[in-house]
């Protein structure tokens, strides 16, 4: 990634770490042309003036079909990376966590450009996460999940 962080646009979003009774975690595909396949959790850029609470419960209405309350921030990370479109980014990256009891997934709502590249959605057990063979993101999910739980309680 470029040096210049600095004159790297701020792309601000939201992404909603989808849990279900099982503790599987719902994770999206993307396959960009040129890149490798990677997987990430459902969530996406904020709107202009959308607050981090608002764009998540959208971006999770939009690429799921649930309606939930996201709930409290629980993580932050700050990656530099290129968005499928081609722009090299500083992203300011906020999660939430929300618990399903029903694992199915609509996926009607999604962009074109969502329908193009998001090509797979799957629920991962989260051993499995630690060892795909293609990278997830963000790469410390394991330990979002985990410290988020700990917080929670029981």
């Amino acid at each position: 990634m470029r040096d210049d962080a600095a004159s790297l646009r701020v792309r601000r979003s939201s992404r909603i770490i989808v849990l279900d009774p099982q503790n599987r975690v719902l994770m999206f595909r993307f396959d960009v042309p040129g890149r490798a396949p990677f997987w990430v959790t459902t969530g996406g850029e904020c709107d202009p003036g959308e607050s981090f609470e608002n764009a998540a419960r959208r971006e999770l209405y939009e690429e799921t079909g649930i309606t939930a309350d996201p709930g409290e921030q629980i993580s932050r990370t700050t990656p530099q990376f290129v968005t499928p479109e081609g722009e090299p980014v500083q992203a300011d990256e906020r999660y939430f966590l929300v618990q399903v009891d029903d694992t199915e997934i609509a996926t009607d709502g999604h962009t074109a450009l969502e329908r193009k590249v998001m090509t797979q959605h799957r629920w991962f057990a989260r051993n499995e996460l630690a060892d795909w063979p293609e990278a997830v993101f963000p790469e410390n999910l394991d330990a979002i999940i985990e410290q988020a739980k700990r917080k929670a309680g029981p």
